[in-house]
Order: structure tokens, then C-alpha cells, then sequence
């Protein structure tokens, strides 16, 4: 029981055509309700110590980049939209394979290029039936599912939520 009552822990499972495909958006509705706890309140998303590679303002382009990568590269299987090109100005990484830094944007700047990506994930699955989830997606270099891309992002999302909140701590400015 929480100081404010007793919190409500289930799963839903709202999805017309898939409890499965509703279940796997949730776990990703809640790696973002993380992160979104992860950058509440005041602080510098370009601050690092000197000894960590990147940012929170870096990993969360990172994280919404990736999240539009698998989503249209793996799950639809098309060239991004137009209008990415708006939002992701940047390369994700640079030539060494590290992430290109991202300075100078605000965090609720990169709250909407979360909020962007995420809806067209949503409007991607939102008619997904399980035959479809299930589908083996054939790529060169491996074969995917939708299904287990959600679950790739859920984890990705968390691990560097997780990396945001440390930074947050090392700069003295933990989430309120």
C-alpha cells in the first residue's frame, strides 16, 4: 500500500483484435510512463559528467529514433515519413559508432518527438491482429516479429531511462 492509498497494479488488455498485441503495448506504455518520471521536473538535458558518453537530451533522441527505426524499417517496412526528417535532424550515431551528441534542445522539445513516434507506433498496431504480430517480418541480416520488437523497445527504453535517472542524480536534480 502506497502512502496515497492503494495503487492499482493490472495490465490492460483494450485492443479490438488482440489481448496479446494489448498486453505488449502496455509494457511499452510503461517503459515511457518511466521515462517520463525520469525527466519530471527541472533540469539541464545536455548536462554530463566528463566521464559519461552521453546526455539525457542524447538519449532520449536516441530512444526515439530507434523506437522509428524498428517500427518502419522492421515492423511496416517502408521508408520513414516526410515529416521525420523535421524531428530527427541528426544521425543517431556518429561514424565510430558512439551516439552523436544532441545539445541545445528543450526537454519538452524531446517529449514531442517521443509523443510523435509513439503515435505512429500506436496507429501501427491498433488494428494489429495476432496473425500479423506473429508474422516473421524477412530482413537481409535476420527475421523479426512485431511482437518481439515491442518487447526490444519496452527494454531499450527502460535501460536508458534508467542511465537518465542516474545522470539526474549525479547532477543533483532527481525528479520531483
Amino acid at each position: 500500500m502506497s502512502r496515497w492509498g492503494v495503487q492499482n497494479l493490472t495490465v490492460t488488455t483494450d485492443h479490438p483484435h488482440s489481448p496479446d498485441v494489448a498486453r505488449a503495448l502496455w509494457v511499452l506504455r510503461e517503459a515511457r510512463r518511466r521515462t517520463l518520471r525520469a525527466v519530471s521536473g527541472g533540469f539541464d538535458p545536455d548536462w554530463r559528467p566528463p566521464e559519461a558518453a552521453n546526455s539525457a537530451g542524447t538519449l532520449l533522441y536516441h530512444v526515439a529514433a530507434i523506437e522509428l527505426d524498428w517500427l518502419y524499417s522492421e515492423v511496416r517496412g517502408e521508408d520513414f515519413p516526410e515529416e521525420a526528417t523535421r524531428w530527427f535532424p541528426h544521425d543517431v550515431r556518429e561514424e565510430g559508432g558512439r551516439l552523436t551528441p544532441v545539445t541545445g534542445e528543450t526537454v519538452d522539445h524531446a517529449l514531442d518527438r517521443l509523443r510523435w513516434v509513439r503515435g505512429l507506433l500506436e496507429d501501427t498496431f491498433a488494428t494489429m491482429t495476432d496473425e500479423d504480430f506473429r508474422r516473421p517480418r524477412e530482413l537481409p541480416q535476420y527475421r523479426v516479429t512485431p511482437e518481439w520488437v515491442l518487447a526490444h523497445l519496452a527494454l531499450h527504453e527502460a535501460q536508458h531511462a534508467g542511465q537518465i535517472l542516474f545522470l539526474r542524480t549525479l547532477a543533483g536534480t532527481p525528479p520531483r
